[in-house]
C-alpha cells in the first residue's frame, strides 16, 4: 500500500481476554445448557442422548511447511504489550511478513505486506500445526492478538498448536492514519446534541474530509480496507504455512472473515470456530441500532459488576453518575493538561471501546470517577489506542463503512439520533451519528452473497448475551447461515466468549485438541 513513512509502525492494543465465572443449568425443554464448577463434569451436560459427532468429521490438523522468514522477537513484542511471560511456561513469538494483493478485486494495484506472528511453546518445532487467530477491528485487529491469547488458552492447545496471527489490513505494520487530526477528532466528539440540521451539516463536512485526504494518501486502495480483504489474505497465509487445511479461530469481524473464507474455499478448512460474528445479512442502519442495544445491555452488566464489589466509584447507580457525567460534558467539556478535551461525544465513545473488556472494567470505573471529580487524564488515556494518530479508528471506520452499502443521508440520521436517544439513551445517538461519517464515503458494489459453505466441515460458532460488538442475534443468524454450523451460546459480557470461562473453553479446547464436536444449541452460563 502507500509508503510507510505515512503510517504508524503498530496500531492500539487492546486486551481483549476476560474471566468471568459462574454456574447454572437450564430446564430441559430449552436448549442443552453446559456447566462448570469444583465438583462438577468437565464437559457440558446436555439435555439429549444423542452421541456427539464423531472426531473423524473433523481434518486432523497439519504439520506446517511455512514458507515465511519468521525470526524471533519474543522480548520485544512482549515489552510492547506490556505483559509479562506468561504461567503457562517459557513461550516464543516470532514474527514475519507475507506480501498480498494490495486489493484482491483490483490486481493492477500491486502488492502490500501485511503482519505475521507466530506464538507457541519455547519448545515447539516449527512444523507444529497452525491455528490462525483474526481478530475485530473494534477492539484488536493487529498480529498481536495471537500472542495474548497464546498467553491465556489451556496447555493442551498449546501443545497441539502453534498460534498464528495475521495483521488486518490498517493495523500491526499496515497500520492506517489518513484522517486529518481535526476531522478524527470532530466525528469522535458527535453528540446527539449535533443531531440538529447545522449540528449534521458540520459533522458531514468533517466526514467528507476525511474521505477526501485518505483518497489522496490510499487513491484506488481505498476500498481494499474490508472484511472480503482478510477473507482473501487468509488465503494467501494458509498457502505460505504450507497446509492443505487451516485451523482457525476469528473474532467479531475477524469470524465474519473466517466465514467468508470458508465459504470462498471450503476444501481448505480445518478446524473452525467463529466467535460472535455479526449478522451476514444486515446493513445500515439495522447494525448499528442493534449495537446500540449490546451496548446498552453490555453497560447493564458493567454497573451490576461494578455495584456487586460494594464500593463501586460510580456510587449505588452507575448509570445515573454517567448520565449526569455526559449532561455536565455537553456543557463544559473537560480539558487536559495537554490541551486535550474530554467532551460527552469522546466519553460515549471511549465506554464503546472499553465496554468489550470485562477485564478492564474496574480502570474503567475509577477513570469514570475521576472524570466525574473533574480530571480526564485517565478516560483519555484510556481511550487514546483508538483516537490518537497510532490507533484503530482510521482503519475501523475504513472497513466499517466499506463493508456496508447503504449510504444515509443527514436528515435520515437525524431522524435516526432523536428515536434512539429514547430508545438507547446512553449509546442510541452516538451509533447514529456514526452513520454520518460514512454518508461521504466512496460506494461499494454488494459483495457476493455468503453461501452456506455446504461442503466445509463442521463449523463451531459461538455467541455472546451482552456483546457490544457483536449482538448475540447476529451470531446466531450467522449460525443458521452456514450448513455445518453448530452454535453455542454464552450468558456473559464482552466480545469474544473465548476463553473466558471454563465452560467455553472445555467445547472449544475439545473441539480443536480432540476433534469433538458440541451439540447445536448448547448454552454456557455466565
Amino acid at each position: 500500500m502507500s509508503p510507510a513513512p505515512h503510517r504508524a509502525l503498530l496500531a492500539g492494543l487492546s486486551l481483549v481476554i476476560a474471566v468471568l465465572a459462574g454456574c447454572a443449568a437450564g430446564p430441559s425443554q430449552r436448549p442443552p445448557v453446559a456447566v462448570h464448577g469444583q465438583n462438577l463434569p468437565s464437559r457440558p451436560v446436555v439435555t439429549t442422548t444423542e452421541p456427539a459427532v464423531p472426531p473423524e468429521q473433523l481434518p486432523v490438523p497439519e504439520p506446517q511447511q511455512a514458507t515465511i522468514p519468521f525470526v524471533d522477537c519474543t522480548a520485544e513484542t512482549f515489552t510492547a504489550l506490556g505483559i509479562a511471560a506468561p504461567a503457562t511456561g517459557p513461550q516464543r513469538v516470532e514474527c514475519g511478513e507475507i506480501s498480498v494483493p494490495t486489493d484482491p478485486d483490483q490486481r493492477g494495484l500491486g502488492r502490500t505486506r501485511l503482519g505475521v506472528v507466530r506464538a507457541g511453546t519455547a519448545d515447539a518445532p516449527a512444523t507444529r500445526p497452525p491455528l490462525l487467530v483474526v481478530g475485530d477491528t473494534g477492539t484488536d485487529a493487529s498480529a498481536h492478538r495471537a500472542v495474548l491469547l497464546a498467553t491465556q488458552v489451556s496447555p493442551q492447545v498449546l501443545a497441539r498448536y502453534q498460534l498464528i496471527g495475521l495483521d488486518r489490513r490498517g493495523s500491526g505494520v499496515d497500520a492506517l492514519d489518513c484522517a486529518p487530526p481535526t476531522a478524527r477528532t470532530a466525528l469522535i466528539n458527535a453528540d446527539r446534541g449535533d443531531g440538529a440540521d447545522a449540528g449534521l451539516t458540520a459533522l458531514l463536512e468533517q466526514a467528507r474530509s476525511v474521505v477526501q485526504s485518505c483518497y489522496l494518501f490510499l487513491s484506488g486502495e481505498i476500498t481494499s480496507y474490508r472484511t472480503a480483504s482478510t477473507a482473501a489474505d487468509i488465503e494467501e497465509l494458509r498457502q505460505a504455512l504450507g497446509v492443505r487445511r487451516l485451523s482457525a479461530i476469528g473474532v467479531g469481524d475477524g469470524a465474519a472473515a473466517l466465514a467468508d473464507w470458508a465459504t470462498a474455499h471450503p476444501e481448505a478448512v480445518g478446524r473452525l470456530v467463529l466467535d460472535g460474528p455479526s449478522d451476514p445479512a444486515a446493513d445500515q442502519p439495522e447494525l448499528s441500532k442493534a449495537r446500540a442495544g449490546a451496548a446498552e445491555s453490555t453497560f447493564d452488566v458493567f454497573a451490576r459488576a461494578c455495584t456487586a464489589t460494594g464500593d463501586c466509584p460510580l456510587g449505588s447507580d452507575p448509570r445515573e453518575t454517567v448520565t449526569a457525567l455526559l449532561e455536565r460534558l455537553r456543557v463544559q467539556p473537560l480539558e487536559a493538561a495537554d490541551g486535550t478535551r474530554l467532551t460527552a461525544g469522546a466519553t460515549v465513545n471511549a465506554l464503546v471501546a472499553a465496554l468489550p473488556e470485562p477485564r478492564s472494567w474496574p480502570e474503567l470505573a475509577s477513570a469514570l470517577r475521576q472524570a466525574v471529580q473533574g480530571s480526564p487524564d485517565a478516560l483519555l488515556a484510556m481511550f487514546a489506542p483508538v483516537a490518537g494518530s497510532a490507533g484503530r479508528f482510521d482503519a475501523e471506520l475504513a472497513t466499517a463503512c466499506n463493508d456496508t452499502h447503504r449510504r444515509l443521508t443527514p436528515p435520515e440520521v437525524g431522524q435516526l439520533a432523536a428515536r434512539w436517544t429514547t430508545e438507547h439513551p446512553l449509546f442510541g445517538g452516538a451509533f447514529a451519528l456514526r452513520l454520518l461519517a460514512c454518508a461521504p464515503w466512496p460506494a461499494t458494489p454488494p459483495a457476493p452473497a455468503s453461501g452456506p459453505a455446504a461442503t466445509a466441515p463442521p463449523l463451531l460458532v459461538l455467541g455472546t448475551a451482552h456483546d457490544p460488538r457483536a449482538p448475540l442475534d447476529g451470531a446466531r443468524h450467522a449460525a443458521d447461515s452456514l450448513r455445518t454450523a453448530r452454535f453455542v451460546g454464552w450468558q456473559g459480557a464482552g466480545s469474544g466468549a473465548y476463553p473466558r470461562t471454563p465452560c467455553i473453553s472445555g467445547i472449544v479446547d475439545r473441539m480443536l485438541v480432540e476433534g469433538t464436536v458440541p451439540r447445536n444449541g448448547a448454552v454456557c452460563p455466565p
